[in-house]
């Protein structure tokens, strides 16, 4: 006898986003055991390795990742260059789901999370973590209000969306201002470790080259996110403007290139790239993966005119300048080995994160993702389904 069995509609998802539903339902349950039991229940960080698997994916990566809002909104906005206007909203999604995931994660990896509004009653100007928490709650507020007028086209709220449009570019120039200080400031706070970050990284630069290669992080997220958006949700790519993007990727990578180099020769660190073992391997493999092999795969023409090329290259960026990040907050810091206490690097590597650290960043990334999916699917998000806002606005 064969059964005939019709799920309720509401039960019909797919693969991904069910996949998305469960990597959620683990990271709350690991969520709630840390608040139950404490941070040390879920986590393999210690008075040695304060930062970890968390600080360098949600918070380093977190917000670079973010960085496509400021730089395409400025180019539509500030640099009149409105043929990318179809761009901006779907970056402005990215930016302001990236930083409420940031936030998110902040609550889990918090020791005392309940006191995470004690910046704001006990200033200490001297910390660079002030002025970061004080971007991300402004530069929030900027994109929800860059993000706006679609909501209100949404609720048909026509005059409200006219009046927030006519006022956008001083906002957006705000925002830019914010992003820019943001960017740089999350540099800044790498300045106060000049003994424990390796001096292939550690530099007074850091705060220009963190936001130059932010630059180059907000292009190739813009890329990667209109490829695989227009991938999932069957639209047609904007290959005309990707290839824009992509064209002006390597100018921001060479001058990232000058900048890095031109930084270690005047500090005489050139010497290091070659004798300092696994911190040489990693330094190398974040500027060719990142650096060199986008500056030749986007120099291409025909890798910058199709959809894989294009999504091929930004991955590759992507993945180089993550790396970066890595390095910065957590592979080129020196920690104390808790037996012996004797400072090191990755040659003795005491921690990895646990697999409820990856579970918790993979169910919040999981979040975003849903909630990019559910932007795309009830707001007026792309201007090829008619209802972004035209050029003329």
């Amino acid at each position: 006898m064969k059964l005939n069995i019709t799920l309720p509609k509401f039960l019909r998802i797919g693969i991904l986003p069910l996949a998305l539903i469960l990597f959620m339902a683990i990271a709350f349950v690991v969520a709630m055991t840390r608040y139950a039991f404490g941070v040390g229940a879920v986590s393999n960080l210690s008075n040695s390795y304060p930062w970890g698997f968390w600080v360098s994916f949600d918070l380093f990566t977190g917000i670079a990742i973010s960085s496509g809002a400021f730089v395409i909104a400025s180019l539509v906005y500030i640099f009149r260059l409105e043929e990318l206007r179809p761009l901006v909203r779907p970056t402005l999604v990215t930016a302001l789901l990236g930083y409420m995931m940031e936030g998110i994660a902040l609550l889990v990896e918090l020791g005392q999370p309940q006191r995470i509004w004690y910046f704001l009653r006990y200033q200490n100007f001297t910390s660079w973590l002030l002025f970061i928490g004080l971007y991300v709650m402004v530069y929030i507020a900027v994109l929800t209000v860059e993000f706006a007028p679609a909501i209100f086209e949404r609720m048909k709220w026509d005059k409200a969306a006219a009046l927030l449009k006519r006022w956008m570019k001083p906002v957006v120039i705000f925002g830019a201002v914010i992003s820019t200080l943001h960017q740089a400031s999350l540099g800044s706070l790498l300045l106060i470790q000049p003994a424990k970050l390796h001096p292939l990284w550690w530099t007074s630069w850091i705060p220009p080259l963190f936001f130059v290669s932010a630059i180059a992080i907000g292009l190739a997220m813009t890329i990667l996110e209109s490829s695989l958006s227009a991938r999932y949700f069957q639209r047609e790519l904007e290959t005309r403007l990707l290839e824009k993007l992509a064209r002006g990727l390597p100018f921001v990578l060479a001058l990232y290139l000058v900048m890095r180099f031109l930084q270690l020769t005047l500090e005489g660190k050139l010497s290091l790239l070659f004798t300092s073992g696994t911190m040489s391997v990693l330094f190398w493999a974040e500027i060719i993966i990142g650096v060199l092999v986008p500056m030749a795969w986007f120099s291409v023409k025909v890798n910058r005119n199709s959809a894989g090329g294009l999504l091929t290259g930004a991955v590759i960026t992507l993945l180089g300048m993550i790396l970066d990040r890595f390095n910065v907050s957590w592979f080129a810091i020196k920690h104390y080995d808790p037996l012996t206490y004797i400072p090191t690097f990755m040659s003795k590597v005491t921690y990895l994160p646990s697999l409820s650290e990856v579970a918790v960043s993979v169910g919040i990334f999981s979040a975003g993702i849903m909630a990019f999916g559910l932007a795309i699917k009830y707001l007026p998000v792309f201007e090829s389904e008619g209802h972004h806002a035209r050029a003329g606005d």
